[in-house]
């Protein structure tokens, strides 16, 4: 059974930023990684982006700087999406980056760049496949309203499918060396449409996937999502609710997954971008709160980064570069922040991230005879501070600093 206890954590809630990335072929549909659900093609239609997948610029190495120098720490890849296509050369199928115009193993050189950039490697791998040929029909599915294929699949074999996934999980964690987290995704028991019922951990087997996960990658970080009440869990395009951060009162391990423009996959004409000092302070709101953000860029069916999301890394990475040590190694603090600002804490540093900018003096409860020394993390200029009791103000200057989001680092009295 997979705990913390038995995982190498210490990366993950020291690194606290990761880079999710979605890529596969319905990145050449530029409609959502779920347009063959959404516009329910049959597989058969669906084989044109395969026949045509072709990312003759992909350049990993350049993904990799660009994540580094965003300031993140960890990547995670969807090696198979729900559509069942492989970016790498499994021995398990046909359906696989090798055999389409791309003509070779798309995930072994990512996987080395971002090592060579000293990043943390993630997988994610989709327990649904509605290419496979023995993968049950049900209300998720893209033939869902197709009674005649519905009809024509019926005798599908659950446990063939599962003998496949379980497989291809095998060859992920024997093939390309340490792997980090292990991100499976969806598990739906709950879902019942009369003539179908979701799947969960019963369908997965999923107590024997984790067992096969931990022989082959005993220090291993899993998610949540294996339907078995635990691994670290992972809230998706919401603020972490008091539920997703603490179990019994207690703190446990998160990442909130979150998009740039609302699609995961690439989306060509999405264009609900998030402002870079947004996604900034949900970096800063989910280290507050003692969380993770992993932040997802789509690739192109060129296999390039659009612009727009090379701009939000960069702006993120200025960001980064003069406040990372309010982020990394950091979590949540015991004292409360004033109105529209954020606390995060190491040790004797406690870092006020003010989303609005006070004019002049700004009053922290029960800093009082606390602090020894304030400054701005920007250019470590000293910022000025008078105890007031159990109140300790804090003298700002008119002029907001030129930054996403201005912190100002509070030495704590020993």
């Amino acid at each position: 059974m997979w705990t913390p206890e038995n995982a190498d954590i210490d990366w993950f809630v020291n690194g606290r930023f990761g880079l999710f990335i979605h890529w596969g072929i319905y990145s050449a549909a530029a409609r959502h990684e779920w347009v063959m659900n959404r516009e329910k093609i049959h597989p058969d239609t669906y084989r044109r982006y395969f026949e045509h997948f072709d990312p003759d610029l992909y350049d990993p190495e350049s993904w990799a700087k660009a994540a580094k120098e965003a300031g993140m720490k960890y990547f995670v890849i969807t090696t198979k999406h729900h559509d069942g296509f492989c970016l790498w050369d499994s021995k398990l199928t046909e359906y696989k980056a090798p055999n389409t115009p791309a003509g070779r193993d798309l995930l072994r050189p990512m996987v080395d760049a971002f090592r060579a950039e000293g990043l943390r490697v993630g997988f994610y791998h989709s327990l649904i496949d509605w290419h496979h040929p023995e993968f049950p029909i049900d209300g998720v599915h893209p033939q869902r309203d197709d009674e005649a294929f519905r009809e024509a699949a019926k005798h599908r074999d659950m446990k063939k499918y599962v003998a496949y996934l379980h497989g291809q999980v095998r060859e992920l964690l024997t093939e390309y060396g340490e792997i980090d987290y292990m991100w499976f995704d969806f598990s739906y028991p709950q879902r019942d449409w009369g003539w179908s019922k979701g799947k969960g951990a019963a369908d997965w087997m999923s107590k024997e996937l984790e067992r096969l996960v931990l022989e082959l990658q005993p220090k291993i970080i899993m998610n949540d999502r294996l339907d078995l009440g635990r691994g670290v869990r992972t809230p998706e395009q919401r603020p972490a609710t008091l539920a997703d951060r603490e179990q019994d009162g207690k703190p446990v391990l998160w990442e909130t997954c979150q998009t740039m423009d609302g699609s995961w996959g690439y989306d060509r004409d999405n264009l609900d971008w998030k402002p870079a000092d947004m996604l900034v302070k949900m970096l800063i709101t989910s280290v507050s709160q003692g969380g993770n953000l992993l932040l997802n860029v789509g690739p192109n069916a060129r296999g390039q980064f659009d612009r727009t999301s090379l701009d939000r890394l960069k702006q993120m990475g200025e960001w980064m570069q003069l406040h990372g040590r309010s982020i990394y190694g950091c979590s949540s603090s015991d004292f409360q922040p004033p109105a529209d600002a954020r606390y995060t804490q190491a040790g004797d540093r406690l870092y006020l991230h003010l989303f609005s900018w006070p004019f002049k003096s700004l009053w922290l409860e029960g800093l009082g005879g606390k602090v020894r020394y304030a400054q701005l993390l920007n250019d470590a200029s000293e910022i000025r501070v008078n105890d007031e009791g159990s109140t300790l103000r804090l003298n700002l200057p008119i002029q907001r600093p030129e930054v996403l989001v201005p912190v100002v680092e509070l030495f704590l009295e020993s």
